[in-house]
């Protein structure tokens, strides 16, 4: 894959994406990830690439030349790779929340260009460029770089050959549409605290419902807004009522325990 980033500011993608396993994709050629200061692209004399927003009002937006110029370059250096236009991506507080479904989506194309924006917004004739507005939650950042690493890293690691084990995405926390099982290592004991009996038994097909019931557990009492009834094996919906009524006894003692 090839992931090209826009941003004022590329130095800040020299640590966080040269680590870790991104870095390791990028080391063992799963990835690519030019990051491009469109600045340089500017015609100005000065090198700016923002300006008053029409109209008046308060702060400074993107002008459209410097990133239409820049994204038209990493289409060609992309083409001149084999690899389609793919996805552009605008990182704005009014795109479509990140989440685990957008990145098993982006983690699918060959080729993502990540727009990080500053200041106060952008020329709204960007807009013309992009086929993806995201944003990574309710609050504001002072650019898109942040939000654009998280979303990187998200989708860099979906990538097969990334994990050493290829198991470990599909059994992430949401991408089964469930909280992901407690885990344990060793210590068997450690403090006084015991790893539950059944992942020590050696009987796989025990630990295997323990594993969903506790998914369906923790998603229960933590997140209920994802479990969806209408995806739940029958196993998992008897493995669920189990769950309720457990809970709710244990709910129950609670409150009995403390008058």
């Amino acid at each position: 894959m090839r992931i090209d980033v826009l941003s004022l500011f590329p130095d800040m993608f020299s640590g966080p994406m040269h680590d870790s396993i991104v870095g390791k994709a990028i080391e063992n050629g799963h990835l690519t990830m030019p990051v491009t200061n469109f600045r340089d692209y500017s015609t100005n004399k000065h090198g700016n690439v923002d300006d008053y927003p029409f109209g008046g009002g308060a702060g400074m937006l993107l002008q459209p030349q410097p990133i239409f110029d820049a994204v038209k370059a990493t289409e060609e250096q992309a083409a001149a790779e084999g690899l389609p236009k793919g996805r552009v991506i605008l990182m704005d507080p009014a795109g479509v929340t990140f989440n685990q479904h957008v990145a098993e989506e982006f983690a699918h194309e060959e080729h993502l260009t990540f727009l990080c924006g500053h200041y106060e917004g952008y020329d709204e004739r960007i807009r013309s460029l992009v086929t993806d507005e995201v944003s990574l939650g309710d609050f504001v950042l002072t650019g898109g770089e942040l939000a654009s690493m998280v979303m990187i890293d998200a989708t860099v690691r979906l990538l097969p050959g990334v994990l050493g084990n290829e198991e470990s995405a599909p059994g992430d926390s949401f991408s089964s549409g469930l909280l992901e099982y407690p885990q344990y290592t060793r210590p068997a004991d450690f403090r006084g605290m015991k790893v539950p009996d059944v992942l020590i038994s050696g009987n796989h097909g025990k630990i295997d419902e323990w594993r969903q019931k506790e998914a369906l557990r923790r998603t229960y009492t933590r997140r209920p807004d994802l479990i969806d009834h209408s995806k739940l094996t029958k196993e998992q919906k008897h493995l669920l009522a189990d769950v309720r009524i457990e809970e709710e006894e244990r709910q129950a003692a609670e409150q009995e325990s403390r008058k």
